[in-house]
C-alpha cells in the first residue's frame, strides 16, 4: 500500500474503475453467448440487437478498442447469418 495520500486515492479509485470495467464487460460477453446459443434464425437476430448494443457500450466507456468492437460486431453477423 503507498504511503502519499494521492497515490492511496489513486488506488482506490483504480479498483472501483476495475470492477465498473469488469461488468460492463461481462454484460457485454453474455449477451455474445446468448446469440451464439439461440435456436433459430429469428431469435438469433433479436438477441443481437442487444449484444450489438452492450458492444458499443463497452467501445464507448474505453473498455475495449473501436477494431476490437467491429471485430466482435462481424463475428456475430456472421453467426446469425449462417444459423
Amino acid at each position: 500500500m503507498p504511503n502519499i495520500k494521492s497515490a492511496k486515492t489513486r488506488v482506490l479509485i483504480t479498483e472501483k474503475e476495475t470492477l465498473l470495467n469488469n461488468d460492463v464487460k461481462q454484460s457485454m460477453k453474455t449477451a455474445i453467448k446468448k446469440v451464439k446459443k439461440a435456436a433459430t434464425k429469428e431469435e438469433a437476430a433479436a438477441l443481437q440487437l442487444n449484444a450489438n448494443k452492450r458492444i458499443d457500450i463497452a467501445a464507448s466507456k474505453g473498455v475495449i478498442k473501436a477494431n476490437t468492437r467491429d471485430r466482435y460486431k462481424t463475428r456475430l453477423n456472421k453467426i446469425v447469418n449462417s444459423k
